[in-house]
């Protein structure tokens, strides 16, 4: 704690506006286009689209693209179809990482409690700041200053006494603003938004509850809790249905765990030899092995998404009897998710490999084979890792792609499908 003066800002009136609201969610506006027009600053005020190619998909927009109806998520054809004139920027993921660690320590730098929770996105715990910095609105004000002045793009913070109207301000704060809920004023925040704003909230969720005229957070808030639980389930309607009156009692959790890593592929023409699909699947597993080894998990369930060139989706997924972390095991598995998905004979567009249910590794207890039990060499290296995984770090991954290419399909998979596992 720090010992110097207090600040006038620390000492406003306990039950000011501020008063409980320690928690601020940070969103990095626009932040793929953000750091493309901070690294080219000759495209300011054009209409800028992040994307791999015109056959994959927008990952972000500028305003100027946007007021012509792009927007994340869309395919790149639609994009150029809207907005012809669109200057289409590859993206350059090296770079996001790179700003992202950056602002994350401006953000450590303000308090230790920091759940950053993607790319773009992070909570903050400030109740033992203020002392140090003052009140919320000015560690806010202090934060977007840094992050403009030190990465050269923008930011929203979300001022609240819970993480769901954190969030919810940042994005009513969106572009590069800040917005203060108030404890007192929180349940009104929340009323006049579509009950899908609430987090938690899918498709399948969303639709139930409109079943039964909900609609609204209001609308939420106002109905009977059991008859929200029975449309939804017992324990996801109990925490919706508090979310709506503004209670939300998970803490800004430093420690938080990536619950699933995962990487796709937009090809630049749809490709219809699904060898080369295998190829590139071959990759994705390979590179999600790599992370996981870098963040010390290990995954027990693989999962497979395949746009088709009619841009229908199909995720294909496998719970492992023993988890893993090793790209070839990784593979095996979803080459065979790919052979069952049903693509209709229509050549695949993009294609995605990710890895959930995530654990330490140092809570996986494994069997040593024969071949280490018997001490055989070269067989496993001394940290236990397979001869792929060494070939990747030595030679990288299009090394190994390309010895793969060559063995050809002939080394076989010893993995059983089992349909009833495919969801």
């Amino acid at each position: 704690m720090s010992r110097g003066p207090l600040s006038v800002a620390a000492r406003d009136d306990p039950g000011g506006a501020e008063a409980g609201c320690s928690v601020l969610h940070v969103g990095l506006d626009a932040f793929f286009a953000s750091v493309e027009l901070a690294r080219r600053p000759q495209l300011r005020g054009r209409p800028v689209v992040v994307g791999a190619s015109h056959r994959g998909v927008v990952l972000a927009a500028t305003d100027e693209a946007r007021t012509f109806g792009v927007h994340p998520g869309m395919p790149m054809a639609d994009a150029l179809r809207v907005c012809p004139q669109a200057i289409v920027v590859p993206p350059d993921h090296a770079a996001y990482r790179e700003v992202s660690s950056g602002v994350m320590a401006v953000l450590r730098d303000v308090t230790a409690l920091v759940e950053q929770v993607s790319i773009d996105e992070a909570f903050l715990d400030v109740s033992g700041a203020r002392r140090r910095l003052g009140p919320p609105t000015a560690i806010a004000a202090r934060i977007r200053s840094r992050v403009r002045h030190e990465h050269g793009i923008t930011c929203s913070v979300g001022i609240a006494s819970t993480k769901t109207v954190a969030k919810l301000a940042s994005e009513a704060a969106r572009p590069d603003g800040v917005l203060l809920v108030p404890t007192a004023a929180a349940a009104d925040f929340l009323r006049v938004l579509p009950v899908g704003a609430l987090g938690g909230v899918d498709q399948r969720t969303e639709a139930a509850l409109a079943r039964r005229g909900v609609r609204t957070v209001a609308e939420l808030a106002d109905s009977d809790r059991a008859t929200i639980q029975h449309a939804v389930g017992t324990v996801p309607g109990a925490h919706l249905f508090d979310l709506a009156w503004g209670r939300d009692p998970r803490p800004v959790d430093p420690d938080r765990d990536e619950r699933s890593v995962g990487v796709q592929e937009a090809f630049d023409d749809d490709v219809a030899d699904l060898s080369v699909v295998e190829l590139t699947v071959l990759e994705l597993a390979d590179r999600c092995g790599a992370r996981l080894r870098r963040l010390g998990r290990v995954a027990r369930t693989v999962s497979v998404t395949v746009r088709t060139s009619d841009l229908r989706t199909l995720t294909r997924s496998r719970t492992l009897t023993t988890p893993t972390d090793v790209g070839r095991e990784v593979y095996l598995v979803a080459r065979e998710l790919l052979a069952a998905a049903d693509l209709d004979g229509l050549p695949v567009r993009v294609v995605g490999v990710r890895l959930e249910g995530l654990s330490a590794v140092s809570d996986l207890v494994r069997r040593p084979t024969q071949d280490e039990a018997t001490d055989v060499p070269d067989r496993r290296s001394g940290d236990g890792r397979r001869p792929t995984n060494q070939a990747h770090g030595a030679f990288g991954g299009a090394a190994v792609r390309a010895g793969a290419e060559r063995v050809g399909r002939g080394d076989g998979s010893t993995t059983t499908i089992v349909p009833s596992d495919l969801s």
